[in-house]
Formats: C-alpha cells, sequence, structure tokens
C-alpha cells in the first residue's frame, strides 16, 4: 500500500497496516518550513526534513533506545535554535553530507532504524510551497501559507522552476493499491506531494482498479506543529 502526505499525517497512516504488511510504501513531502525543521533547512540547505523524520519513526523496529533518540528534542534555555531541536533532523542532513544525497540518507536512515516499510522523499529538491491568495497577495513558505488569518486560497505552487520527483517516487505511487492520500492540511499536505513535480500527479490514477482514499482530520489545527 502507498501512504501519500506529509505531517503526521502519513506517518500516522502507516502505524495501522505495519501490524499487517511490510508492503508499506509512504511517499513524503519535504516542504515543510516550521521550527526545527525550517532551521535545519536554513542552516544546511536540505529538504524538510521532519515529515520524514516522523515516517521513519512510526515504521522502526530497531532498538529502542534508537527509536527514543529519533524522536529526541533539546531542550536548554542557552541556545534558542538547539532549544526544540529534533535529534533525527540533524541526523538526516548529517548523513545527506556524508552520503551526498537526502535520497540516501533516507535510505541508510531507514537501514539503522529497521523499517518495516519504506520512506520516500517525494523530492530531493529544497524548493518552498507558496500561495497565490484571492486578494492577490503572495505567501511563501509552508509556515506562512497554513497561517490563519489570511485571505482564502486562490492557487498554491512552488518556489522553483524544473522541481522533480526522487528516483523511484512515481514508480511506488504505481505499484501501491491502496493508496491513502492525507492526512493534515489540505493545500500543505495531500496538495503538497502531486503539486510537483509534474510527474507524481499523473502517476496516482494509473491503475484504474487502485482503492485510493482521501483522509481527513476531524480537528481543526489550532497551533504550529513541532516539526
Amino acid at each position: 500500500m502507498g501512504c501519500v502526505g506529509g505531517g503526521l499525517g502519513a506517518a500516522t497512516g502507516t502505524a495501522g497496516p505495519r501490524a499487517h504488511t511490510e508492503d508499506i510504501t509512504a511517499l513524503i513531502a519535504v516542504t515543510d518550513s516550521g521550527r526545527s525543521t525550517g532551521k535545519v533547512r536554513i542552516a544546511l540547505d536540505v529538504p524538510a526534513p521532519g515529515d520524514i523524520r516522523n515516517a521513519l519513526g512510526v515504521l522502526s523496529e530497531g532498538d529502542p533506545v534508537l527509536r527514543r533518540l529519533w524522536g529526541h528534542r533539546f531542550e536548554t534555555d542557552k541556545s534558542e535554535d538547539l532549544n526544540g531541536m529534533a535529534f533525527g533532523n540533524l541526523f538526516l542532513a548529517a548523513l545527506t553530507q556524508q552520503e551526498g544525497s537526502f535520497l540516501r540518507a533516507v535510505e541508510e536512515a531507514s537501514r539503522l532504524l529497521q523499517l518495516r516499510g519504506r520512506v520516500l522523499p517525494v523530492t530531493l529538491y529544497n524548493t518552498h510551497l507558496c500561495a497565490k491568495l484571492r486578494d492577490g497577495t503572495v505567501v511563501e513558505e509552508e509556515v506562512n501559507v497554513r497561517r490563519v488569518g489570511k485571505a482564502p486560497i486562490d492557487r498554491i505552487y512552488l518556489r522553483d522552476e524544473g522541481v522533480r520527483a526522487a528516483d523511484g517516487a512515481c514508480e511506488a505511487i504505481v505499484a501501491a493499491d491502496p493508496i491513502t492520500i492525507g492526512t493534515g492540511p489540505l493545500y500543505t499536505t495531500p496538495c503538497a506531494c502531486p503539486l510537483r513535480p509534474a510527474q507524481v500527479a499523473p502517476a496516482l490514477p494509473a491503475h484504474t482498479g487502485t482503492l485510493r482514499a482521501r483522509t481527513a482530520r476531524v480537528a481543526t489545527t489550532w497551533s504550529p506543529r513541532r516539526t
């Protein structure tokens, strides 16, 4: 099966099926710009690691100490940048520098965490989600696209042209049955994956017999997520 999205939604969507099958692929958006993730993106020029980190943590069957460490957040009043930072985000960024590829970093993290299933970033580009609002203004970065109190969204797009899917992303979608899309805020999680690269959206309906389900949350997001 395939789980497409970002945030905690797509990761949580794999939690139930993992008890019954190893044939799970989570295709995760990498456009988040919030807190810990945003700091790592700015400092180390990598795609957003936070949602990938969540998905890896959910599917991990590795050493319990490593699993707890993966989700650990530093607590300190001596460094604003380090306070609240997720260890797993730094780990993925470090692996990216060592391996020379964010995709290789995710693969190596998957091996170390002994994943039951597979996690893939939708793209390897360090790009940002943007939105044109109905009042004509434009907002950039996911944290601003999902901000409450702004004008309604007219359309969303990525900041950079020529963004392509990560190797294996489209093939994973075509092979998956069923496919879940979501959960999470519509514009910044389910829509962030097929928005671009352009190859991803056509892959979703590639098999007319595949069951596709859009999952939705039952509560409104009222505070910024900690990624």
